[in-house]
């Protein structure tokens, strides 16, 4: 073994002592699931030791991994949306249906009453159960729907780079969201007790 993969070796070794738990951290906060959150921090650290060389140290340790883990998470929201595509149980259509179902003729809410659901003052996205809940009713929206949501809320990702992930137009993306929005609300009120 030369000298420089000694050095890596040594390096990677110092940032996993070092970052493993903030990474985790993060991780864990945008998949809710531990195993998952460990999977994408071990992928982080073996993309990181396998292009150490790219390293450019004018840049924190810690500013690179999260880079890498941000990408491997956006990664694992593109995948889990390829993978449920066959489970989706919502088309984009019947998306469209129930979500007009908020709205009158005029366009005004149907209903001004909140849900109780909304006015609890634990955090919800601190419970697990919870998460769970939610993953569920985000794997039942329409491909293009989970991914726009996944992308903007989970990975922090700009309005335009998921337009252009998508192929859409802005007023899309902005309707798609508002859309899911909607039925995630409406899924959450009918399986969160």
């Amino acid at each position: 073994m030369d000298t420089i993969k000694v050095d890596s070796k040594i390096t990677i070794e110092n940032w996993v002592n070092e970052y493993s738990d903030t990474l985790f951290s993060w991780a864990f906060y945008k998949t809710s699931s531990k195993e998952t959150a460990e999977d994408l921090v071990q992928d982080t650290f073996l993309a990181a030791y396998n292009k150490i060389d790219s390293f450019k140290r004018n840049s924190q340790p810690k500013s690179w991994l999260f880079s890498i883990l941000n990408n491997k998470i956006i990664d694992y929201y593109r995948l889990s949306a390829k993978t449920s595509k066959k489970t989706v149980s919502l088309s984009e259509d019947k998306g469209h249906e129930i979500s007009e179902g908020f709205f009158d003729a005029s366009e005004n809410w149907k209903s001004t009453t909140t849900n109780p659901l909304w006015n609890q003052d634990e955090e919800l996205l601190d419970n697990p159960e919870f998460n769970n809940v939610l993953k569920h009713c985000m794997d039942d929206l329409p491909e293009k729907w989970n991914f726009a949501i996944s992308s903007k809320y989970l990975t922090d990702k700009k309005a335009a780079e998921i337009c252009q992930d998508l192929n859409i137009t802005v007023s899309n993306y902005w309707q798609i969201v508002h859309r899911a929005k909607l039925v995630l609300k409406k899924c959450l009120e009918l399986k969160w007790v």
